[in-house]
């Protein structure tokens, strides 16, 4: 429910704009309109009310979470991630300019380095950290490092790359990943399951680039022993940036 001091309150604004936007509301919601209660002055919504602009259930609960004075709902506290901006900025020149530049960089893996050559291709965001994709000539290959490990004591020298390095066909690949409730689900676990993820048909579809796989693999639990989803199968489009794309189905 909903009256114009509401809107005055959530949204700071005079009474007579809160009531110029309450005409406008009411006009529009023709489909579902509100019925106004006189005896408590508010607006109520129908049963059947949809919204005008349709919403995720995530950007409806940063909309919940918005309302600091009711304690209704809360969120984990998410870690702050924060990168050194002078070595956000020299990756972005380099990306920017096709440069090749010298990072020391400390992997989970392998530890610390003596120093790479790398090439910047590209940001990344898997929804919680921000990588950087890349060409390393140390491992002669395509790789995805995160800014924040890299040393603020790099060189960070640069040049134009002399070596040759491949095109990035992961990068240049799109995968399609076709998804179905985990096996072994009772058929209302599954049905649960075709809610929760959004399922409009047999099969969920969900594209990515193949070097992004991983990510979305890891983001969406499939790798996890109780994972609620698993792939049926997945079909790769290839070089689809430069040629538009040749369709490989992956069992």
């Amino acid at each position: 429910m909903a009256n114009r001091r509401d809107l005055i309150d959530r949204f700071d604004i005079s009474t007579a704009q809160a009531a110029l936007d309450f005409r406008l509301y009411l006009e529009r919601a023709r489909h579902t309109p509100p019925t106004y209660d006189p005896v408590r002055k508010t607006y109520l919504a129908a049963l059947d009310h949809k919204p005008l602009v349709p919403s995720t259930l995530n950007e409806a609960f940063a909309t919940v979470l918005a309302e600091s004075n009711l304690p209704l709902s809360v969120a984990l506290p998410q870690p702050e991630r924060r990168a050194d901006a002078s070595v956000v900025s020299r990756l972005y020149q380099a990306m920017r300019n096709r440069w090749a530049i010298h990072i020391q960089y400390t992997s989970m893996t392998s530890g610390a380095d003596a120093g790479q050559w790398i090439v910047p291709t590209h940001f990344v965001s898997d929804g919680e950290k921000v990588h950087v994709r890349a060409f390393s000539f140390k491992h002669e290959a395509y790789r995805t490092y995160l800014p924040i490990r890299v040393s603020t004591g790099s060189s960070f020298e640069t040049r134009a790359p002399s070596e040759q390095f491949p095109d990035d066909t992961d990068w240049n690949t799109r995968a399609r990943i076709w998804l179905r409730p985990k096996t072994g689900l009772t058929p209302e676990q599954a049905a649960v399951v075709r809610t929760e993820y959004g399922f409009e048909g047999e099969l969920l579809c969900v594209e990515t680039r193949k070097a992004l796989e991983f990510f979305l693999d890891r983001r969406w639990g499939l790798d996890q022993e109780d994972a609620r989803l698993e792939r049926v199968r997945t079909e790769y489009d290839d070089d689809l940036e430069k040629t538009g794309g040749r369709s490989v189905t992956i069992g």
